[in-house]
Formats: C-alpha cells, sequence, structure tokens
C-alpha cells in the first residue's frame, strides 16, 4: 500500500498552481483547496464518499450548492448582488438571478488545486493529519472561522459584462443588494471594537535586552497579508521571563474584513504609526536574533508589508513554534493539532487569542515548554531506517506517513549568523557541486557527479507522479528539514522550494560550491562554501 505524509501533502497544496474548478477531475478523489479571488488558499477539505470526485465536490458542491451548509464558495461569496435567502419564498425568483450571478463570479475568479489519491488509502485520516499541520490563513473558511466577503464591486461587473445580462436580470440583483444590506443592519461584531489608541508621538521604544530569542506575531485588517494592523514581540530573557511589546499599526486601507476576529478597527488604528515607521524600530531590534512566528503566516505578513511599502524585507532568523510543538508533543497530531488554540488547551496556557501582543507570548511560551522536553517515545517502523539528525540550532523534526519521529533536543540559543563563516560539520563526504547561474536562477542545485552515491530507492522519475516510494531529509540551515526524493532525470533535488531561501542566505554566486555530506542513512546535509572560501 503506497503511503503519503501529512506534511508533503500540505507543501503540496500551499504550493500547487491554482486552477479553474471546472478543471478538477472527474475520475478521482483526494485532498483539494479551495482559492479565493484574492489567490489565497482558504479552506482545504476532502472527497466525503467514494462515490464523489473532485469536480463533483469542487465545482458542483462548492460552487454551485447552498450557502447555508458546508459548500465554501457559495457561503463566502453570498453577498451584494450575489446575496441570496435559500429560506425566503417570496424573494425567491430574484435570489435564484443572485445565485446564477455567484455560480459565474467563482468560474471567473476562483480557483481551486488538488491532488489526486488512490482509493486504497484512507484519504478522511490525512485530511485530519493536514488540518492538524495547515497554517491558520489556509484554512480560514473551515468551519465558518471567516465571515463572508464583501461585495468585490469590480469584479463582478466584470462578470456580469462577459454574462451580457438585460435589464431585468440587473434589476433583480439590484434588489438583492439592497435586501442583503437591509439584512445586515443591527449585526453586531464580535469582539467589540477596541478603543482608539491616543496619537502616537513616535513608536513605541522596544525593551532593552539581552534576550535569548524573541517570537512575533501580527493581525491583519483584511486578505491582503501586508495590511498589518497590530504587531506584538515576545522577548524571551536568560532567565526566561518574558517581556511583551506591542504597537497598533495603521495599514492604511478602506477594507477591514477581520474586525469580527480580532476586534481592530479603521478607529482603533487611528493615531497608529504606519509600518514604514514601525520597521526600522523592529529591524534594529530583532537584527542578528532568533525570532519564532506559529506557522507561517507572520513572516509572510512581513515581506508583504515592506513590499507594500517598497522597503527591503528583514533578514531575520525567523523559527516556526510549530515546527517545535510537533516535535515535543506529537500525540496531538490529528486529535486537535498544534495550533496556538489546540496547544492553549493543551498546555493550560492563558492568554486571548487573536491578540498579536497576546499570541506572541503564547508562542514563546511554546517554545519554552518544549525546551524542558528532552526525549519522546519513538514508535519503530517497518519500511522507514532509523534516522536521527543532529541540528546545533534548534529542534529537528523528521516524520514519515506511519508518524514516526525522531527528535533531538539541543539548546535553543541565538545562532551564528550564516554570512560570517561557512558552517563546518562532521559527515561523510558525498561531493561538491559548483554553483552556476542556471541554478541560481531557477532554484536547483545538481547532483550529477556524485548522483550515484545515493541510495537507489529514493531516486525516481521526471515527475511527481513518479516519485520515488522513499525519502531523503536534507538539512540545508533553515528551520526545517526537507524531506524529498531525487529526481533521476534532471539529477538534483525534486522538491526546489527551500533552494531560493538557501541560496538567498547566503548570497550566493556562480562559481561558488555546495557540499554535500551524508550524516546518517538517508540523512544528507549541505554546506555552503563562500567563493573566497573555495578558491
Amino acid at each position: 500500500m503506497m503511503r503519503f505524509s501529512a506534511e508533503d501533502l500540505l507543501s503540496a497544496l500551499l504550493e500547487a498552481a491554482p486552477r479553474p474548478t471546472v478543471q478538477a477531475p472527474r475520475d478521482a478523489r483526494g485532498l483539494y483547496g479551495l482559492v479565493d479571488h484574492h489567490g489565497d488558499l482558504r479552506y482545504i477539505g476532502s472527497t466525503s464518499s467514494r462515490e464523489q470526485t473532485l469536480y463533483e465536490r469542487i465545482h458542483q458542491r462548492h460552487r454551485t450548492g447552498s450557502e447555508n451548509t458546508s459548500h465554501y464558495f457559495s457561503a463566502m461569496y453570498n453577498t451584494g448582488r450575489m446575496w441570496r435567502d435559500r429560506t425566503d419564498a417570496l424573494t425567491k425568483a430574484d435570489g435564484d438571478i443572485a445565485k446564477a450571478l455567484r455560480n459565474e463570479f467563482v468560474v471567473d475568479h476562483c480557483r481551486a488545486v488538488w491532488l489526486s489519491l488512490p482509493d486504497t488509502v484512507d484519504i478522511a485520516r490525512l485530511e485530519a493529519e493536514v488540518l492538524s499541520l495547515a497554517p491558520d490563513h489556509a484554512i480560514a473558511w473551515n468551519r465558518r472561522r471567516m465571515q463572508a466577503y464583501d461585495e468585490p464591486v469590480d469584479l463582478v461587473e466584470a462578470t456580469l459584462r462577459r454574462l451580457g445580462w438585460g435589464a431585468p436580470e440587473l434589476a433583480a440583483i439590484e434588489r438583492q443588494r439592497l435586501r442583503f444590506l437591509s439584512a445586515m443592519v443591527g449585526a453586531v461584531d464580535a469582539p467589540s471594537p477596541k478603543r482608539a489608541v491616543i496619537r502616537q508621538k513616535r513608536v513605541t521604544p522596544f525593551p532593552e535586552g539581552p534576550f535569548r530569542f524573541f517570537a512575533l506575531d501580527v493581525e491583519t485588517a483584511n486578505n491582503d497579508r501586508g495590511s498589518i494592523c497590530q504587531i506584538g514581540v515576545a522577548c524571551v530573557r536568560p532567565d526566561n521571563s518574558i517581556e511583551t511589546w506591542v504597537t497598533y499599526v495603521d495599514p492604511q486601507v478602506e477594507r477591514w474584513v477581520f474586525t469580527y476576529l480580532h476586534g481592530i478597527s479603521a478607529r482603533t488604528v487611528q493615531g497608529a504609526p504606519t509600518f514604514g515607521e514601525v520597521l526600522p524600530v523592529l529591524r534594529d531590534a530583532l537584527n542578528g536574533a532568533t525570532v519564532y512566528q506559529h506557522s507561517g503566516f507572520d513572516r509572510s505578513a512581513v515581506a508583504a508589508a515592506c513590499g507594500n511599502c517598497g522597503l527591503p524585507v528583514p533578514q531575520w532568523d525567523w523559527r516556526d513554534s510549530v515546527h517545535v510543538a510537533r516535535a515535543a508533543w506529537p500525540e496531538l497530531r490529528g486529535n486537535g493539532g498544534h495550533g496556538l488554540a489546540s496547544l492553549k488547551q493543551h498546555l493550560g496556557l492563558v492568554f486571548e487569542h487573536h491578540d498579536a501582543g497576546e499570541d506572541a507570548r503564547a508562542s514563546a511560551e511554546v517554545v519554552l515548554r518544549a525546551e524542558g522536553v528532552q526525549s519522546v517515545r519513538i514508535q519503530p517502523s517497518v519500511q522507514t531506517a532509523h534516522m536521527e539528525i543532529v541540528d546545533d540550532d534548534d529542534f529537528d523534526l523528521i516524520e514519515d506517513s506511519g508518524a514516526t519521529v525522531e527528535i533531538v533536543y539541543e539548546p535553543l540559543a541565538a545562532p551564528m549568523r550564516s554570512e560570517a563563516i561557512p558552517r563546518q560539520h562532521t559527515g561523510r563526504h558525498i561531493g561538491t557541486t559548483e554553483i552556476t547561474q542556471g541554478n541560481i536562477d531557477n532554484n536547483h542545485i545538481y547532483l550529477r557527479s556524485f548522483f550515484h552515491k545515493f541510495p537507489a530507492d529514493a531516486i525516481g522519475g521526471s515527475n511527481r507522479a513518479s516519485a520515488a516510494q522513499r525519502e531523503i531529509a536534507v538539512d540545508w540551515g533553515g528551520a526545517t528539514v526537507v524531506m524529498t526524493d531525487l529526481d533521476g532525470a534532471k539529477r538534483f533535488f525534486r522538491k526546489r522550494g527551500w533552494i531560493r531561501e538557501f541560496f538567498d542566505r547566503h548570497g550566493a554566486r556562480a562559481g561558488e560550491m555546495v557540499v554535500v555530506k551524508e550524516v546518517a542513512p538517508y540523512s544528507y546535509r549541505l554546506d555552503f562554501i563562500p567563493k573566497e572560501v573555495s578558491h
């Protein structure tokens, strides 16, 4: 029986190119994700029965199903001129036209991703495991944790132009828009909006160190990850006490979608500094430090906000406390997961979720609690060789589809900056490869001259469908170890998303070298050799 890793499946969903819903397979089942009109993955699900295909679930149920059930395209775009109340018989005729518009809007402006899986695997179990690992932003629609969107007026107009509807249909959807507005009158957001801050003369001063590490969390105003409206940083001192720094941020946007979640509104941030004013304080305070986030959202939000402001992205040493939590408490896989809400209950943490300062402090406490975990019971796996990865910067977590976990604990001290001197690690030398400009442009590393030294059962064909049954672990110096097989046709690592960061981390240039070492069976480590050292 084929075995699948939940982490690999999640990575595939997050990295897949979104496609029109009508292209979903009509003869396959599996996992899928729904992508909103902004291009963001917002829901992860699976086909619910052996008789249901990906096409039926995505294109028919989610797109055309009832907006009051688990049909998420229908639910999230039940708004404005696309709104209907299916229980109101008096407005059924207008409501049916509004629903038809919504169905066509999804065709035009929304997308989906999917992974076809064989019927022999337990798809429901894999879905639960993937959901337990997924970042919050990728499952924002799951269980209705996000309100329906405001009508994307320009995109709706584009769909109407394509449809070429006449006056009767346009009049019907306008009546539905007015009914929608009437239905929304009197609705009360929860939690209660937070009070406006007093006009700040300058950014709140950052606490004085020294600190062992930091944890950072952000809240955003809307689906644009760069619309940061609050930043919290938990500063952990050498004695493990925590001091929290928090500031509101004026994202200078008109659309506020997530006020219902965090209580922050345009009025709350009135007088607060902009991100461009806050970043210099953070850049100075966190320079060269270890910065934890809980999932990958916060790092991407900071990068997006920098892009919005035209500022360079700070090169902090990001780590993910989700990975630390998975290593320390593997029993939560498929049993609540490793999100902050689940860890709050499991560890007895006390904090207010969706407040940046509180969430940052909780993330730091997760890391501190995990530092006390010295060992984890290892479940033997028949198909997976024993693997031990020692990383002198952080925890390493290796998981296979049988939930085998191997953890080696090391202190979470702030690491030496990678550009200071090349890292040297023990291990059996496999080979050395020269970086070409083509490698840098296309995110790959050639392994041709020593490809024969890798295990044969970890070498697959030229595409994902012909991937090897066995994977190797690649420690490239980042926050997580990459699990991948090898492309036997091109003779490089099949998974390549991490290579861009590997090159950027070291400022790689053509002519510099990468050394590959075997540190354990099926486990490898990359050392970067700068040009000044290699020549």
